[in-house]
């Protein structure tokens, strides 16, 4: 039976370049995968997913009119999809993911999300909360922060490296603009207790 798997964690924790091996795992064995990536994610290259050790592969790009059940069924029906791959899953609507659990419970195509739990304030992601909800598996992948503790959060800071506790919640950034922290350290830096190093 296949599965929904919701792969989260901070910043900078190598959740891209786990896709990137699964998806090359599916096609080094001759099955088709199918990726889909966040069209806000302009860092890199448009259409593409890219992890910070320089591995890519091309990809759908999805916003919240996207429905990514139809373009998989489409392919589908061509070809058959072994797997679907999503990064920056948090991006997802709550529907889309609903369409991700329907592509695995009635469509038998495993789907595997990668995406980042909480934004800079500590908050779900609508995608990611609707994934913990829904998946069949959950999948912490970890990270470390500065003092060697796990990194959980993801403190925004500006350009001079200060921390940011307002604004949107989406802001497109890496290492820039973000750092992967442990809940200590997060709660220190937003408190005026500066960024560990």
């Amino acid at each position: 039976m296949a599965k929904l798997y919701f792969y989260y964690a901070s910043m900078n924790a190598g959740k891209s370049t786990n896709l990137l091996q699964a998806d090359f795992n599916y096609r080094e064995r001759g099955m088709a995968t199918m990726l889909f990536t966040a069209a806000i994610d302009d860092r890199f290259a448009t259409g593409t997913i890219t992890s910070r050790i320089g591995l890519s592969a091309p990809a759908t790009m999805f916003d919240a009119q996207t429905n990514i059940a139809a373009c998989v069924l489409d392919r589908h029906a061509e070809a058959t999809v072994a797997c679907v791959l999503v990064d920056e899953a948090q991006f997802l609507t709550a529907a889309q993911v609903d369409q991700l659990a329907r592509l695995a419970d009635s469509d038998g195509i495993p789907v595997l999300a990668y995406g980042l739990r909480t934004d800079f304030r500590g908050a779900l992601f609508e995608g990611s909360a609707r994934l913990l909800a829904l998946a069949d598996s959950l999948v912490e992948i970890k990270s470390v922060c500065a003092c060697g503790r796990k990194a959980t959060m993801n403190l925004r800071v500006d350009d001079a490296g200060q921390p940011i506790a307002v604004g949107a919640q989406t802001e497109i950034g890496g290492n820039d603009r973000y750092v992967a922290l442990c809940r200590r350290h997060f709660v220190a830096a937003l408190a005026g207790g500066g960024v560990p190093v």
